[in-house]
Parts: C-alpha cells; sequence; structure tokens
C-alpha cells in the first residue's frame, strides 16, 4: 500500500530538513560520532541489555550461561526422536563428508570438499540456497586495493566492531583469506558491481575505515549464492543434494568422532541416516526464534537446529548472549514488514531522521550503536513516526543518495528494494523509507578453532552457526566473508580428515540419551523438542499436525 495521508504530511518535515541536509554531506560535515562513553550510555536501549529477557542453561557444557529465553527453551527441548529406537546397524547413505545446509557455507565447504577428493552430500532444510545467505544485501568486505588498506586496518575495525572481545586468531584468519575468496569468487563468475574500466568497486559500511565493501548492487548475497550453487550443481558426480532433508541429530562412533547425521524427509515425515567420516554443520542463524518478539530479516529455515545438535553433541557455546538487530528493517508497509535495508543505503549518504526530520545519529555508526540510537528515539524521546498499525519507526531519507550522486542513482544501486517499493506503489527516489531494527544475525554459536575444528573430532563449524569472530557485534560485510572464508576452510579440513584421521565403528546416539537423563536430573519437565526445524506461526489447535517444535514424526 502507498504511505496513507497521514504519513505523506510527515514526509514533508522530512523534504524541510533535506536541502541543508544535503548541503553539509556536500560540504563534508558529518553528525558527530558518539564518543566510548557516548556508546556505553546509549547500549541500554540494546535489548541485548534487558536482563529479564533472558536466562541461565541448566544444562550441558556452557550450564549457567545466560542466553535469550528463546534460545534456552530449544537447548532444554528433548530430541525429537527416542536413540534407544533408533537402528544404526544400516544406513541409508554413506560419504565421505556431510555438510548439513545448503546456505553459502555450506556451498562453499562442500566445493573446497570435493577438490579434496571427497565425495560429498549437503544436506539442507529446504532449497539449495534457501538461506540468509540469499536475503543478505550490503556487500563482503576485503582489503583488496592496497591503497590506503590492508588486512591490518580490516582487523582492527572488526575487532573494534566486536568490541574487542573477539577471538583474535579467528579475525586474523578472516581478514587475511578475504582478498583471496574475492578472486575465488570472480574466478567463478560472481558478477560484483564494476566500474566501466572493470575495476571493483568499493564504499563504506558502519564502522569501518577504509572502503573495502564489495557489492553486486543490492543483491549481493543472492549473487554470490548463485555463484557457488551452479558450481556446486556443476559437479553432481561427486556432490549430492538432498533437499527438504534437515538434520535433527549428530550421530557418533564408538571412537568419540562425529560419524554422521539422522536426517527428517519433510515429505515422506520419515527420519533416514547418513554416515559420514566428517561432518560439517552450517545451519545458520535463528532471527525465526523472533527474540524480544523483534521481527526479522532471516529467511524461514533460521530456527538454530545447529546450535542445538551441536550443543547436545557437547560443543560448547560462545557469544550467544549477544544478537545483531539490523538497524533499518522495513517497519510499513507491514506487508514487507522485517524486510532488511541494507546499509549500502546509508554508506551512499542516506541519512536517518525523526519525526521532525531531524537527524539524531551518524549512519555509520557500528550496526549496536545505530539500532540502539533508533530504539531511543522511538522509546525514550518520543520522536518516533507512528504507522497505522501503532508502530512505531524513523525515517531512512533515500531520496537523498540521488540528490548527491545523481538522478536515476537510487533506481541502479538498488534495483532490489526499488521494484520491491514500487510494488506498494512508492517510489524511494523520492519519499523516504520507514525503519526500525529488525533480528538479523547470531552474534555467537558453537565453539571452533580457525582450522573449522571442534573439540568433537570430525565436527566442523562454518558461518553464522559459530561464535567468536565477531565477538558482541558484527560489522556489515563480513558475514558473506565469514562463510566464505571459514566454509572454503571447514570443507578443505573436513575432507582432510576423513581422508586421514577418521576411524570405522560402530554407530550410536549414546550423547542423545545422556542429554535426555541430564535433563531429567536437573528437573526440566516439558513437551518440547528441538531442533525446531520450522517457525511456530501455527494455531495452538493445529500444532500438533505441523512441524513445530512440539510434533514428533516416524521412524522409517
Amino acid at each position: 500500500m502507498p504511505y496513507p495521508e497521514a504519513l505523506k504530511e510527515l514526509i514533508k518535515k522530512v523534504e524541510e530538513t533535506r536541502p541543508a541536509r544535503v548541503e553539509k554531506k556536500k560540504a563534508g560535515e558529518e553528525y558527530p560520532m558518539m564518543s566510548l562513553e557516548e556508546r556505553a550510555e546509549i547500549l541500554k536501549f540494546h535489548p541485548d541489555y534487558i536482563d529479564e529477557g533472558r536466562r541461565e542453561i541448566k544444562i550441558g557444557p556452557n550450564k549457567g550461561y545466560k542466553i535469550a529465553h528463546e534460545m534456552v527453551d530449544l537447548i532444554e527441548a528433548r530430541s525429537r526422536v527416542n536413540p534407544e529406537k533408533v537402528d544404526l546397524t544400516k544406513w541409508d547413505y554413506e560419504t565421505d563428508v556431510l555438510v548439513i545446509g545448503g546456505g553459502g557455507a555450506g556451498t562453499s565447504a562442500a566445493l573446497l570438499a570435493q577438490e579434496q577428493g571427497a565425495k560429498v552430500i549437503i544436506a539442507t532444510k529446504l532449497r539449495h540456497g534457501d538461506a540468509n545467505t540469499m536475503m543478505a544485501e550490503g556487500g563482503i568486505q576485503a582489503a583488496t586495493k592496497g591503497w590506503k588498506d590492508s588486512p591490518f586496518y580490516h582487523y582492527l575495525d572488526v575487532m573494534g566492531g566486536g568490541h574487542f572481545v573477539n577471538k583474535p586468531e579467528l579475525v586474523e584468519t578472516l581478514v587475511t583469506e578475504a582478498p583471496d575468496v574475492i578472486k575465488w569468487l570472480c574466478e567463478m563468475g560472481c558478477n560484483f558491481s564494476r566500474y566501466d574500466d572493470g575495476t571493483l568497486k568499493t564504499m563504506h559500511g558502519g564502522g569501518t575505515s577504509r572502503k573495502r565493501m564489495h557489492y553486486a548492487a543490492d543483491i549481493t548475497g543472492a549473487e554470490m549464492m548463485r555463484t557457488v550453487r551452479d558450481e556446486a550443481r556443476n559437479r553432481i558426480d561427486d556432490i549430492t543434494v538432498l533437499e527438504f532433508s534437515p538434520a535433527v541429530e549428530l550421530i557418533k562412533n564408538e571412537h568419540g568422532e562425529c560419524a554422521g547425521a539422522l536426517l527428517y524427509n519433510m515429505e515422506t515425515r520419515e527420519y533416514f541416516i547418513v554416515k559420514a567420516k566428517a561432518v560439517v554443520m552450517a545451519t545458520g542463524g535463528s532471527g525465526r526464534l523472533h527474540v524480544q518478539n523483534f521481527m526479522t530479516t532471516n529467511h524461514y529455515g533460521a530456527t538454530a537446529d545447529g546450535i542445538v545438535m551441536g550443543y547436545r553433541a557437547g560443543v560448547g557455546l560462545c557469544f550467544l548472549h549477544t544478537i545483531q538487530y539490523h538497524p533499518t528493517g522495513v517497519i510499513f508497509p507491514e506487508q514487507a514488514e522485517g524486510i532488511l535495508i541494507t546499509e549500502k543505503f546509508r554508506g551512499s549518504g542516506a541519512n536517518l531522521v525523526n519525526i521532525h526530520g531531524e537527524q539524531f545519529v551518524n549512519e555509520r555508526e557500528p550496526r549496536d550503536i545505530e539500532a540502539s540510537a533508533i530504539i531511543r528515539e522511538c522509546v525514550d524521546r518520543g520522536q518516533g513516526v507512528p504507522t497505522p498499525t501503532g508502530k512505531f519507526g524513523v525515517w531512512l531519507d533515500s531520496p537523498m543518495i540521488d540528490e548527491l550522486s545523481g538522478e536515476g542513482t537510487v533506481e541502479k544501486e538498488f534495483p532490489g528494494k526499488f521494484i520491491l517499493y514500487k510494488r506498494f506503489e512508492i517510489d524511494i527516489s523520492k519519499e523516504p523509507m520507514l525503519i526500525y531494527p529488525t533480528l538479523h544475525y547470531q552474534n555467537g554459536g558453537l565453539e571452533f578453532e580457525k582450522t573449522g575444528e571442534t573439540k568433537l573430532p570430525g565436527f566442523y563449524v562454518a558461518g553464522e552457526v559459530g561464535g567468536g569472530t565477531h565477538g558482541e557485534n558484527r560489522l556489515m560485510g563480513n558475514s558473506l566473508l565469514d562463510i566464505m572464508v571459514y566454509g572454503r576452510i571447514a570443507g578443505k579440513n573436513a575432507a582432510q580428515f576423513a581422508k586421514e584421521k577418521a576411524r570405522d565403528g560402530k554407530l550410536n546416539l549414546d550423547h542423545v540419551a545422556k542429554y535426555h537423563k541430564e535433563m531429567e536430573e536437573a528437573g526440566i519437565e516439558t513437551d518440547r523438542v528441538a531442533p525446531m526445524l520450522l517457525p511456530d506461526y501455527t494455531p495452538e489447535n493445529i500444532k500438533e499436525r505441523e512441524l513445530t517444535s512440539h510434533y514428533v514424526g516416524t521412524m522409517r
């Protein structure tokens, strides 16, 4: 729907202040960045700092760790299967490397594993490529241009953005591998945006000290996913893809190694077994848990499955006490609520302004600061813009971009969002967008090393399901980089483990039975089962018929 008259009246205030704000931009005058003291103060408005939203885990390797209720609910849930009734003396598939997850991390892991001579199975919950990778718009960071930039500066930006608590060795690997990732993607035909002379375009992102954001218009993730997916599909002799087949439990062998997984066929509602010499977990994030009732940018299957399976198998967690709320998610039209509005808009010059058309924050602050400033403006200061449904947001003044860079820039540089809003009869080159923070990224996850390894032999982690790289806050462009860097590393090392270290042995789900016993000893009584697989949007009276957190299917 187009903006109603009440919002069109409020847009006039944005238009009144725009000429002065554009002139300041052209003159190089910026809204002041916050001091460290101001940042510490404003973070009190961030959802992560609302103590009532979290509780301690009662069981497992991170017993006592305080994280979101919604995440603890899944961790303190029973398996979807009775481990004593699963026959592990026979299996349906056997492979060298099993990759759980068919997004950017999982697919790049499969490619590198195959290049080491491994036979690979990708087991993915939905279709191959239905992942948060597809939803990522803005860009991928890499210090490729040399002049005034290097992995050194990229490293400092990542550490600073993560509040300097990131695992340094993971960050070092991320930034030093970045240029090679861009080269690799380009060689496979990834169509990054370029100047007329063929040079890759780069720009700033929030929290970056250099222009190192590579992008493909505003559909960077989709273009990267297309590239690696096509390449994987072209290697059909060695890479098998099982769609609509999410994993529900990891399987170990008698030597304590990860030796496969129990999968669930979402079409037949039957379970089946994949035996593998090594496993890569690449299930992505958890936005569909809707922590603290926030809307989300995440795809339909982002329900923390990998966290549940890895934790149950004894792999610890880190940094899950922080979640990233992207500052700019659609709040109107409500049919598009939660959809990501890329940070690239702000990097291109669009201001965030309140109901009076006043800028209240520098648009290049780190994401947690930016989101906190918007929440404060709406909740504490009462300067938010009301929507027809009683919610509040602020304006992202996209028409500024055309005034700064020439008419047609918005349509050319942001085709995805231009078309989306056109469907609602809104021209974002002439009217601002109404936005509010939205659940975007799982900062933490399973603990892993720079080799992709975990404490569980034969079990590797790649992408958003892993924690430590981004500390307590991720900067724009480092998630698409993360999935490629650690997807490649995990795939390569998993294949080498399968070839050189994996031992054959009797399969078991003893760790699941042990986990159930620990739940009983901790006094946890629940009918919840996990992984959730799909989000719970169904009415209570039909939940038992759906693939929700309370449904248990059949064994083949």
